[in-house]
């Protein structure tokens, strides 16, 4: 299973991006697929997940600016990025966890940059 992140780049303070991350080599869905970042020093750290089942989960810090959706026959996750402060500045990681009885574990994207400028 691999997950291919893409849409990470550098914005203004105030400005919006949006992540995409797609699952392929399965035909399994992710029963959670999510997105964390890492800055600079910093652990990685959740920002959005999305269930199966419909539970979204935020952060904190971008609940009102950040919106999850994702597709399950696509397999694929998205995270929109809105109002962006140079604190969201950070390495975005797409992350997928499968529970089926056939494949369990917990997979990474590769990360991508997201840049906010004050």
């Amino acid at each position: 299973v691999q997950l291919q992140a893409s849409g990470g780049g550098l914005v203004q303070a105030g400005g919006s991006l949006s992540l995409s991350c797609a699952a392929s080599g399965t035909i399994v869905s992710a029963n959670t697929m999510g997105w964390y970042c890492q800055a600079p020093g910093k652990q990685r750290e959740l920002v959005a997940s999305a269930t199966l089942g419909g539970l979204r989960t935020y952060a904190d810090s971008v609940k009102g600016r950040f919106t999850i959706s994702r597709d399950a026959a696509k397999k694929t996750v998205w995270l929109q990025m809105n109002s962006l402060k140079p604190e969201d500045t950070a390495v975005y990681y797409c992350n997928a966890v499968y529970e089926a009885r056939t494949f369990r574990g917990s997979i990474w994207g590769q990360g991508t940059l997201v840049t906010v400028s004050s």
